[in-house]
């Protein structure tokens, strides 16, 4: 009965993470979840302007601890790298790149932690301007959670292509 037990545990897991490997994060606008104001989605670690899921249609994408601009995978088309929660220009690493940090769910201003340097703050799934919690500053909503890496593709998106 525990092998049985077992098998059957381990076949609904890889069943489980199969499927979840399809998931698609929507983003909204503001504090939308309407199919209308979909800026853009996430799928398989690329994300795709509005609905889209063509491969022409992919801005960015993630792979490892970067962030590629469109289908790319060139050191050249490196948009952002993301350490220990800092974003830094390009591939570098150095402390003068960094063009903002996220800590806590709050996105700061270069290398700072200081609250006048907030300029957004992430609750939940809703991601809002500067360090309010007002519903009408939500910049935009996401339909689930997403790593930092994800993250960070998707405010690319959002801030200079949308």
């Amino acid at each position: 009965m525990n092998t049985i037990y077992r098998r059957t545990m381990l076949t609904l897991f890889f069943c489980l993470a199969f499927v979840s490997g399809f998931a698609q994060v929507k983003v909204y606008r503001g504090n939308s979840s309407y199919t209308n104001d979909v800026i853009c989605n996430l799928k398989d670690n690329k994300v795709y302007k509005g609905n889209s899921s063509y491969s022409s249609d992919v801005l960015c994408h993630v792979v490892d601890n970067k962030v590629y601009k469109d289908n790319s995978t060139y050191s050249s088309d490196i948009l952002y790298t993301i350490r220990d929660g800092k974003v830094y220009k390009g591939s570098s690493s150095y402390t003068s790149d960094v063009i903002f940090t996220i800590r806590d769910g709050k996105l700061y201003q270069g290398n700072s932690s200081y609250t006048s340097d907030i300029f957004a703050n992430r609750k939940g799934l809703k991601v809002y301007k500067n360090n309010s919690s007002y519903s009408s500053d939500v910049d935009f909503t996401l339909s689930d959670n997403v790593t930092i890496e994800q993250f960070v593709a998707i405010w690319y998106v959002v801030k200079y292509c949308w």
